[in-house]
């Protein structure tokens, strides 16, 4: 069996150099994907900033309150604090706030993150559930915020349904952000594509096309006119 190709910030930077000497932001953007997870606080540890957020009480108190909040099927986004999620904010079709998403499951009364993430704090790229508390840390994010759907009850099994066998069957995460293909998928992709096949709702997310490329952004997936915005959070 291949191991999974692993990306480290050296790595990265010359792809996204001879990407965008090739052209087109977006095709550069795509392949330069590493998102930095909230649950490993290890790359900002003597950064003033980050021991600001970390150990500002109104931070945590925000966080525990959100936690409270969160219901099956919330979409959840975040920035954080590094230049790759910066760039990968600017590949969004209208909002620029956030660069990473998932979607919430609610399992024995506490709320879990199902989301697609890559780069070098989840090697081998497979689909991931991280506590709410650990996603919305912090550590190493400026801010987020939560979505909800006008979903029916009896959707949600459908949805949870379909998340859990994307979970199951360890889907990998798409560093090449193609939209096509189903045993990989970014981010926006996986909550799309659970969106798509797991209920039976008109909820209006439609796939936008730049330099040549399909695909979902993350501001798509809640600039529309059902979806409602529960909270908004920046750490101080």
């Amino acid at each position: 069996m291949n191991k999974p190709k692993t990306y480290n910030a050296a790595s990265i930077a010359k792809r996204m150099l001879l990407i965008t000497l090739l052209g087109g932001v977006l095709y550069a953007g795509i392949h330069i994907y590493r998102i930095v997870d909230a649950n490993s606080a290890n790359k900002h540890t003597g950064n003033k900033a980050y021991l600001k957020r970390k150990n500002n009480p109104w931070n945590k108190a925000a966080v525990d309150s959100t936690n409270r909040l969160l219901r099956t099927g919330d979409l959840v986004v975040r920035r954080g604090d590094d230049m790759t999620s910066y760039m990968l904010s600017q590949l969004n079709t209208t909002d620029k706030t956030y660069s990473h998403c998932g979607m919430v499951v609610i399992e024995n009364g506490q709320p879990f993150v199902y989301h697609s993430i890559g780069g070098e704090d989840n090697p081998n790229e497979k689909l991931r559930k991280d506590r709410a508390v650990f996603w919305f840390s912090p550590a190493n994010n400026m801010a987020y915020a939560v979505f909800r759907y006008p979903y029916s009850d009896s959707a949600l099994p459908g949805l949870v349904g379909v998340i859990d066998s994307f979970y199951r069957q360890q889907v990998m995460f798409d560093m090449d952000f193609d939209l096509k293909t189903d045993d990989r998928m970014y981010c926006s992709e996986m909550i799309y594509k659970a969106l798509k096949n797991g209920i039976d709702n008109n909820i209006d997310l439609e796939p936008h096309t730049r330099f040549g490329r399909t695909y979902i952004g993350v501001d798509d997936l809640y600039r529309n006119e059902d979806t409602r915005l529960v909270c908004q959070i920046r750490f101080k």
